[in-house]
Formats: C-alpha cells, structure tokens, sequence
C-alpha cells in the first residue's frame, strides 16, 4: 500500500506553536479551549520536543523553544503577527476562563456584522487567539450592507484645513 502524502487524522494546515513553557501551554489549551492532547515527545532538559493537540477537527503542533535552531516563541521575539481563529461554543465563558487563567483582552467580546460573537486575546505564552461562536447567518445582501457600513466606521477621520 503506497503512503498517503497527507497523513490520516491530519488537516492540510496546522499550526506549530513555539512555547516557552509547552507543558503549562498544553495545560491552559486543553483546560480553556478544551483541547485534548493526542501526543507528547520529551527531550533533553525536561521541556517538550513535540506535542500535538486536537482541537475539534484541527490539529495544533508545539514545542518548547529551541533557541540554537532558531525557533523562538513570540515571547523572544517581541510578539507575534499571526492570530490564530477558533470557533467554541461559548465565547464569552471561553474568553472568562482564559482571562482568569492569564490571558491578556486584546478586544473584548462583541457581536460583529458577519454573524459571529468574537474577542481577541494574546495567551499567557505570546499568541494571539480570536475566539468566536457563530451566533447568525446573515444573508449575503445583508451582509454586504453590514459590511460597508462597518468598514465606514473603521475609516480614519478626514483632516479637515
């Protein structure tokens, strides 16, 4: 039987997180996203050389920093530009229980025009997570209107001379 190029149980695209701190990262994930931890693969010095998480029908990948490859958690390197998007079925006691366990508000939980409940955090680790639960689906022509005003109200104010 020839090997399959994308693993089974796999999803096309998964995150790798670097962690300084994978252990106590793997903990908050699974205690606050309800993550549940597939695999852990110790290395030298006590920290963890590789660790998978399923998160629904996604798969999260960590590690410990490993500073003499280079591979640095957003806590080294002055933060991180990536947000990671997780839908959960209840945002406001998702994003409750992250802040208490640690996690920074970015943007609180509100409802927004596409249909969804969502905030943004910045985990205890560095990473930046939008957490949201679907709460409508708004048609498309409802949702074009909604759009164009909600992207009227993000224009910068005009300098007036």
């Amino acid at each position: 039987m020839a090997v399959q190029p994308i693993p089974e149980g796999y999803p096309r695209v998964t995150p790798y997180l670097c962690v300084d701190g994978a252990a106590d990262a793997i903990d908050f994930y699974v205690s606050v996203l309800g993550a549940v931890e597939r695999m852990r693969m110790p290395a030298p010095g006590g920290i963890i050389g590789h660790a998978e998480l399923a998160l629904g029908n996604s798969v999260i990948m960590l590690a410990d920093e490993f500073p003499g490859i280079d591979f640095r958690s957003p806590k080294s390197v002055g933060g991180s530009p990536v947000t990671l998007h997780a839908y959960v079925e209840d945002v406001d006691a998702v994003f409750a229980k992250a802040l208490s366990r640690g996690a920074k508000e970015l943007s609180p939980v509100k409802d927004e025009f596409y249909g969804d409940r969502t905030g943004q955090l910045e985990d205890p680790f560095g990473h930046r997570w939008n957490l949201a639960t679907h709460v409508e689906d708004v048609p498309q022509e409802e949702m074009a209107k909604r759009a164009e005003k909600a992207m009227q109200s993000m224009q910068p104010p005009s300098d007036a001379a």
